[in-house]
């Protein structure tokens, strides 16, 4: 059947193949580890525990079974410390927690439009300390800390504040110094050795989008380049890790990070009575680490430690979405304008890929025209099928084509497609970014569909140029409706990922257009020959 189809209609249906081999091997077979970006290696786990029926788990806060101070933890809302500067609102609460951080720019809003909290009502906070001695626990969930100061204001410079808890046998000391970019530092001191834990805190729930291939969860980045992601309902028992670069509990676009810890520092990733992962590190009397809340901007968080960039997830296609931002960033640079650089990104990825989309035109233009050969061979050996496929190889080897010609330059397409859709997919840079006219925001989908109509219309046209050998109606008629199929799934996609792929489709227009002209002129010159040789 694939001989039947183009080269344009091949690649659609590997695409389409490709997504449901995706979706099917992740819900069938355990994850597996594999490399990414640059040496780095990439595994999803889910994770396997003993005791996890019990309440105590050996070196652990007990479990996370909502337990009486859980819920005196979760009530605790009156807030001790508020820092402030153009870019973000944080506040700290009476357990010594970052308990709520807004953005103030207006491109960051939520999807109620309102400006986006990155910490979510529920659930574990950033810097909530639990200790492994329940009965200090308990007196620390009831025991309010105290702020040295109850306001910083860090515009332009880094400032810090000590909050004191004081209890009955022991002094907690957090001095946590905020910067600019959302980042912080923290050290932690206590009177006397105690085992305790520092969370990281639930994910940021901001962007909540259904967008297949979308991941959301819990990372742990080490020293040794590895990246085991968590995905939220996957996080199974108890996995412990040392050596480790960052710890991330992520979203589409913001992510909650912790970095810079001693080198036998213990991280741990639990699960919740929902199956997400929860993420802490244990501590003993004094440490020192650093954190960040909020977007994933590839140039701020390069700015504040390059390792944070590790934070930035694309998932299996790592290798090549990696330098593709790269290039992006770099054309947006060029022309100030994120759509303008889509526009120049797909430019550049069909020169780079011109000579197989044109071996792969050029190949089913010959095939096309050697149709009728191919069916009086069908006819003379149609009850010799060994006959018939070695007199079609035979035909395709004397006049220059290759039935495989046209599928395996599209195939090998496939990578990049994939790799451009996990780019325009994660990336932050685009939210809040103009094109032109209606489209004023390149990371949501279009509100008057336009973007997707022009696409599914680009397809159709697409398929009006490029040259077909269906034998069978039933075949036409279903690639006849991918166009209307494509326009439907477009529909909810960012427009920047639209627009993409809307633009490939007009190089795709052009380029089958010159094949085209280029196959109508050596025919047109062929008969001239002809005619005169007649004379």
């Amino acid at each position: 059947m694939l001989d039947k189809l183009s080269p344009n209609q091949r690649l659609l249906v590997a695409v389409l193949l490709s997504v449901i081999f995706f979706v099917a091997y992740t819900a069938i077979f355990p994850p597996i580890e594999m490399e990414a970006a640059q040496g780095a290696k990439t595994k999803t786990v889910e994770l396997k525990g003993t005791n996890e029926e019990s309440n105590t788990v050996v070196d652990s806060p007990a479990g996370h079974s909502i337990s009486k101070q859980d819920k005196i933890a979760a009530s605790a809302t009156n807030n001790i410390l508020t820092v402030t500067n153009k870019n973000y609102i944080l506040k700290m609460d009476t357990l010594g927690r970052i308990s709520s951080k807004e953005l103030r720019q207006e491109k960051f809003r939520d999807k109620e439009d309102n400006h986006a909290q990155l910490i979510p009502a529920f659930g574990t906070k950033p810097l909530y300390i639990r200790f492994l001695d329940e009965n200090l626990n308990a007196e620390a969930t009831s025991v309010a800390y105290t702020a040295s100061a109850a306001e910083l204001n860090i515009d332009g410079s880094p400032k810090s504040v000590t909050l004191t808890q004081k209890l009955s046998t022991l002094e907690v000391v957090k001095k946590l110094t905020f910067y600019d970019d959302g980042h912080y530092d923290v050290e932690i001191s206590l009177s006397q050795d105690k085992r305790y834990f520092v969370y990281l805190g639930q994910r940021p729930q901001v962007n909540e989008t259904e967008q297949m291939m979308t991941v959301v969860g819990a990372m742990v980045y080490t020293d040794d380049e590895l990246v085991t992601i968590i995905e939220d309902g996957d996080a199974e028992g108890r996995k412990s890790f040392t050596g480790v670069e960052l710890i991330s509990a992520f979203d589409q676009y913001t992510a909650s990070i912790m970095y810079g810890f001693a080198k036998e520092r213990n991280i741990i990733v639990e699960r919740d009575r929902d199956d997400n992962p929860i993420t802490y590190f244990d501590g003993l009397q004094n440490i020192k680490f650093s954190g960040y809340i909020g977007q994933k901007n590839y140039k701020t968080l390069e700015a504040i430690n390059p390792v944070l960039t590790n934070a930035i997830e694309y998932g299996w296609f790592t290798f090549a979405s990696k330098p593709l931002f790269a290039l992006l960033s770099w054309l947006h640079g060029i022309f100030g304008n994120w759509g303008w650089a889509i526009i120049a990104l797909t430019a550049i990825i069909r020169a780079i890929l011109y000579p197989l989309t044109y071996k792969g035109m050029v190949s089913m233009q010959k095939i096309k025209e050697l149709a009728p050969k191919m069916k009086d061979l069908k006819e003379k050996y149609k009850s010799d099928p060994a006959r018939l496929n070695q007199a079609t190889m035979d035909m395709y080897k004397k006049h220059g084509a290759n039935p495989l010609g046209g599928c395996l330059p599209m195939l090998m397409q496939i990578p990049v497609f994939f790799a451009i859709y996990r780019v325009l997919l994660n990336a932050v840079e685009l939210q809040g970014s103009p094109w032109i006219l209606w489209i004023n925001d390149l990371s949501r989908m279009d509100g008057y569909y336009v973007l997707p109509v022009l696409m599914g219309a680009s397809m159709f046209f697409q398929q009006k140029l490029t040259p077909t050998n269906f034998t069978d109606p039933m075949q036409e008629k279903v690639m006849k409706f991918l166009p209307v199929i494509f326009t439907v799934f477009f529909i909810t996609f960012p427009s920047g990922l639209v627009l993409y792929w809307f633009v490939n489709n007009l190089f795709s227009i052009a380029q089958q257009s010159i094949v085209n002209q280029q196959f109508k002129n050596a025919k047109d010159a062929k008969a001239v020959v002809e005619k005169k040789s007649e004379k």
